[in-house]
């Protein structure tokens, strides 16, 4: 087997192999490929694009922070009353960001200040949330660097904890999360909180070939993605938030793409692809290349950034071999390579921005946004790839991290491999 494969040969030796048989091939041969620093984007024996190598960009920076969490034990909701909310200890709970008490009415129900986070709504459910999506990933790849067990098995640890131990682990739904004091109990538009849990899903699969990830553990994580799922897809905040016409449509789009790959379902991949050509790109992105309804808010800027990443992680999912949602343009031009056009400028010298800045946090902004790394391989853009070399790949800010949930792309550039189209 030749130490990097293009999605073709994958997609080939899927059919031929039995499902174990396969994950044995993933798992080992492609795996101890990864121990070199050889990681190139699938396709890179393509003399016309640009390859990056990943493993070695980031083996240090992996390697610091898994050294760190594997001194630090999993944490889940449970750990965490949510004494306001109407659901029980294992029910994610939140409360919506821009809701304060009225001052004309400081008992009743809460009024809204776009883009003000009120600091004494609750929220450890989400900063536990984005714990597990910044240490299991981090653990995660660096296992697929190392290969040292302790890094796998302590990555199964969080995820046993979260989707599978009774005692500690969370149910399968968002029925409470961003509620509204005096209003509602809980959102659709919460669903975006487990924007987080695409890059665990992302990890979750490269850890099976881990010992760590043998006895069932793997399948009851499967079986937990495939009930948050059905739920994502069939209940009323699931629907609404699908319905959604700015990030968070793209980020409920984003969400069941990766869950779908994760637990196989490709029905629902297929109705990704589709809605992300008929429905993202053609109710997102304006003849400029922009994002109307993000730049409508008080922070344009941040909010621009947070929907592009959402839709490149999308479209690298969804794009297959020559199949490329990267070169899929509506009539007049409109797709991925426009929106890149219009922000890419921004990105590099933020000073030319032409709207006003952000009310809150503008100056640590930008980061090392994956949507530079993905759509530099997907567009063979070498500039777009300096840029994110350039960046910073791990702030400290909490809201930018909360904005910021694919933060080891190692994970996504290995498993790009593992297709189900």
């Amino acid at each position: 087997m030749p130490a990097a494969l293009g999605t073709g040969d994958t997609i080939t030796a899927e059919r031929h192999f039995s499902r174990k048989k396969f994950c044995e091939v993933l798992g080992g041969t492609l795996l101890s490929t990864l121990a070199k620093p050889k990681l190139l984007f699938p396709g890179a024996r393509d003399a016309r694009r640009p390859a990056i190598d990943v493993a070695a960009i980031d083996r240090a920076r992996i390697l610091r922070a898994a050294r760190r969490y594997l001194r630090e034990a999993p944490l889940t909701i449970t750990s965490f009353p949510a004494a306001r909310s109407a659901g029980g200890k294992h029910d994610y709970s939140s409360e919506g960001d821009y809701w304060w008490p009225d001052p004309a009415n400081p008992s009743g129900p809460y009024v809204q200040r776009d883009g003000l986070t009120n600091p004494d709504n609750f929220t450890d459910h989400r900063r536990a949330l984005i714990r597990l999506s910044v240490q299991m990933p981090a653990l995660s790849a660096a296992w697929l660097i190392t290969k040292e067990e302790s890094h796998a098995a302590h990555a199964a640890a969080h995820v046993r904890a979260w989707f599978v131990d009774e005692t500690t682990r969370m149910n399968p739904n968002l029925e409470f999360a961003q509620a509204i004091h005096g209003r509602t109990a809980g959102r659709g538009i919460g669903i975006i909180d487990t924007v987080h849990l695409v890059e665990v899903a992302r990890a979750a699969a490269a850890l099976e070939g881990s010992k760590s990830f043998a006895s069932g553990v793997g399948d009851k994580v499967k079986r937990w993605f495939s009930e948050y799922l059905t739920w994502l897809t069939t209940s009323p905040h699931g629907i609404e938030e699908r319905e959604a016409k700015n990030n968070h449509g793209t980020c409920w789009v984003l969400q069941v793409t990766e869950f779908a790959r994760y637990t196989e379902n490709a029905e629902l991949v297929r109705f990704c692809r589709k809605r992300f050509t008929s429905v993202l790109v053609r109710n997102q992105i304006a003849p400029n290349g922009s994002f109307p309804l993000e730049l409508a808010r008080t922070k344009p800027y941040g909010y621009s950034l947070f929907n592009l990443d959402a839709l490149a992680t999308a479209c690298h999912i969804l794009s297959i071999g020559r199949d490329s949602l990267w070169k899929f343009e509506l009539p007049d031009g409109r797709g991925m390579r426009k929106a890149l056009d219009y922000m890419f400028p921004y990105i590099a010298a933020k000073t030319s921005w032409p709207l006003p800045a952000d009310v809150q946090y503008f100056d640590q902004w930008p980061v090392r946004q994956p949507s530079l790394l993905f759509a530099g391989l997907g567009l063979s853009r070498m500039d777009y790839l300096e840029l994110w070399r350039r960046l910073n790949p791990d702030p400290t800010v909490a809201e930018v991290i909360r904005n910021f949930p694919i933060r080891q792309p190692l994970l996504w550039l290995f498993d790009k491999t593992r297709s189900i189209l």
